[in-house]
């Protein structure tokens, strides 16, 4: 235990300082444009040569900085929060591999490596849902496992047709694709391994089935790690779709997305599915930017909600520890009485979220919805969206409620209070950094400032769809009008609305049925009838050929005889 405590205070220095360098090299690097490629020869084999390339330009630098920051705050965090965990060590061991396989993807210009990284994050992720080792961690790390699987095969797919290219260092000449059939399809690969890792419909429930691994983890996946990279290669490969149809099909997943999520989380009762499906909510908001062709804006949101969104997850752990383990909101309540520092945190980074005027989410998300208004959209997206953007505000406002001003509802002797300086020293560092971090990435990242000119009504219909949503969240759950719907309301309906669409159990359906066809398939096919006419079939067929060869050659008398024998029948008869 001594170890683990001198293990994390280690990580937590080297990481932090190595973060603040990178920063800083990635805005010097953003300044004078500067682009470094770094080249080492592995081995060569017959002539060929096998080179690892990365890639050092101010995208990359300034994202591992964020990553390697907030990864330093998670560890300081764990150093308190799983204290009384047994087996310690592999989980900071499991953590590390986790950072450093999103750090490799990060510096990757090749998708062969961007594909080891890929793996890589798919496998740790799978060892820290299932960290706890019950049947709902096995589950839930089977479903991860199982739709990240996907994203894979489409990785790879794409390397196989990147050879009709000659290189798969992608980064070179991404910008004289054309639109032939090859570079569609690959693009086609790339968007769903993109949908795959950022958990766009269809392959949503993995995402809050995720929640099933620690707190720290579910901080570091929902900021800047696992739901991020899909978002992180379609901003690289960018050029290779940005004029093609499949911009539409990525504009009406990501905005379904957002909308779907906003919904469920008005009708979700835990804690941590809740600020899950937030992610999920922004996930689709850069998505659907994307689709726009405003990588930068894209990449702005991502570093913003990175650091507001990890600060939540850590408020969540701390409630969650204070309350037994219990994550059902209406078992809270009247916190800010007794967890005040906790509730000034979790309320800050709830604004982030929510857009707030001057903290890190407002630059970004502001700027993305006018942006967004600026262009030319069909009518019905642009109310979905901005009808994604109220809800966002609801159940902020919502959980708000349920956690701060409602009547405490958990047992009547049971004292809560604010944990142990380890955990709010990093809540408390994330909390400045989220006010403070937009504004000074919009003056890094945008130099020049953006003047979008809207009508009037355009210009206040962020505010207005954000004061409604707040509206109505606080007034249906204040007078219990939650509860009177609920009690006129088929239960199929409330299901269908809170449980994802029901995309939960079918995607649970289809995953057991492949997984038992796949089974008796393998049973019938590969272990019976593809054994009998297949490999073993000719196994046995050349062992017997040979054993009757080997006789032959073993009983060379006889074989001599016959031989003689049959020359002098031949003799006689001729």
């Amino acid at each position: 235990m001594l170890f683990y405590y001198s293990l994390c205070s280690i990580l937590f220095v080297y990481f932090f300082f190595i973060s603040l360098i990178l920063i800083l090299i990635g805005v010097y690097f953003i300044s004078f444009d500067l682009v470094i490629f770094v080249e080492y020869e592995l081995f060569m084999y017959n002539g060929s040569q096998f080179i690892m390339t990365l890639l050092f330009d101010w995208m990359s630098l300034i994202f591992m900085g964020f990553v390697l920051f907030i990864s330093s705050l998670i560890i300081y965090y764990s150093k308190g929060y799983m204290s009384g965990d047994k087996y310690i060590d592999r989980f900071i061991i499991l953590v590390l591999m986790f950072v450093f396989s999103m750090m490799f993807m990060i510096i990757s210009p090749n998708l062969i490596s961007i594909l080891l990284g890929w793996d890589g994050l798919g496998l740790v992720s799978y060892c820290l849902v299932i960290y706890y080792q019950n049947i709902k961690s096995y589950n839930a790390g089977m479903i991860t496992a199982l739709s990240n699987r996907v994203g894979d095969s489409m990785l790879l797919m794409s390397i196989a047709w990147l050879f009709n290219y000659g290189s798969w260092n992608y980064f070179m000449y991404i910008d004289f694709y054309s639109l032939d059939f090859n570079s569609q399809l690959i693009s086609l690969f790339i968007i769903i391994a993109a949908m795959t890792k950022s958990a766009q419909i269809p392959f949503s429930p993995w995402l809050p089935a995720a929640m099933a691994a620690p707190t720290p983890v579910s901080s570091l996946v929902h900021s800047s790690t696992l739901v991020t990279a899909g978002i992180y290669l379609l901003i690289r490969f960018n050029p290779l779709y940005v004029n093609s149809f499949l911009m539409n099909y990525l504009l009406f997943i990501s905005l379904i997305t957002m909308f779907m999520s906003g919904l469920g989380a008005n009708f979700e009762f835990d804690l941590k599915s809740i600020i899950a499906l937030s992610t999920l909510s922004q996930l689709g908001l850069m998505m659907s930017i994307l689709s726009f062709g405003y990588i930068y804006m894209a990449y702005f949101h991502l570093l913003t909600h990175a650091l507001f969104k990890a600060l939540l997850f850590m408020c969540s752990g701390v409630v969650i520890h204070s309350f037994k383990d219990c994550q059902d909101i209406r078992c809270l309540g009247n916190l800010f009485n007794q967890m005040p520092l906790t509730c000034i945190c979790f309320i800050i980074a709830s604004l982030c979220l929510c857009g707030m005027p001057f903290l890190s989410g407002f630059y970004s998300k502001d700027l993305i919805l006018e942006m967004y208004s600026s262009g030319y959209i069909n009518y019905c997206f642009y109310i979905i969206y901005y009808l994604s953007t109220g809800l966002t505000v609801s159940y902020s406002v919502r959980l708000l409620y349920y956690l701060i001003i409602s009547d405490f509802s958990f047992y009547t002797f049971h004292s809560v209070s604010d944990e142990s300086w380890l955990l709010l020293k990093s809540m408390f560092t994330l909390m400045f950094v989220s006010i403070f971090g937009g504004c000074m990435l919009s003056w890094v990242l945008l130099p020049t400032p953006y003047l979008i000119l809207l009508p009037f009504w355009m210009k206040l219909s962020v505010i207005i769809v954000c004061f409604m949503g707040g509206w109505l969240g606080y007034f249906f759950n204040s007078f219990n009008l939650f509860d009177f719907i609920y009690s006129y309301l088929y239960s199929w309906l409330i299901t269908f609305f809170g449980s994802m669409w029901f995309m939960p159990f079918i995607i649970t359906n289809l995953s057991y049925y492949s997984l038992f066809y796949g089974l008796k398939y393998q049973k019938s096919g590969d272990y019976g009838w593809f054994e009998m006419v297949g490999g073993q079939g000719l196994y046995y067929l050349l062992m017997k050929m040979s054993l009757f060869n080997q006789k032959v050659q073993n009983s060379l008398f006889n074989l001599f005889f016959i031989i003689m024998s049959f020359w002098f029948i031949i003799l006689m008869f001729m």
